[in-house]
């Protein structure tokens, strides 16, 4: 069960990919939700697969980690 202070919105980790996909940025709420999704247990596997490839992007230099909201 997922921590009941960190709760993912429906659909934020395909926005998510889609918004740091553009934009080459991971942002500070990006974060947040990332970790979020991280520690949901019940995360979807393709959900799950997408948060992986944001943190690959990352991990790589292909994405920009900010401390903007």
């Amino acid at each position: 069960m997922p921590d009941s202070n960190l709760l993912l919105l429906p659909g934020a980790v395909a926005e998510m990919l889609a918004s740091v996909s553009q934009n080459k940025t991971l942002t500070l709420g990006d974060h947040y939700g990332l970790l979020a999704a991280a520690l949901d247990e019940t995360l979807p596997k393709e959900e799950r697969l997408a948060v992986n490839r944001i943190l690959r992007s990352v991990l790589r230099g292909k994405v920009h980690v900010t401390n903007k909201i």
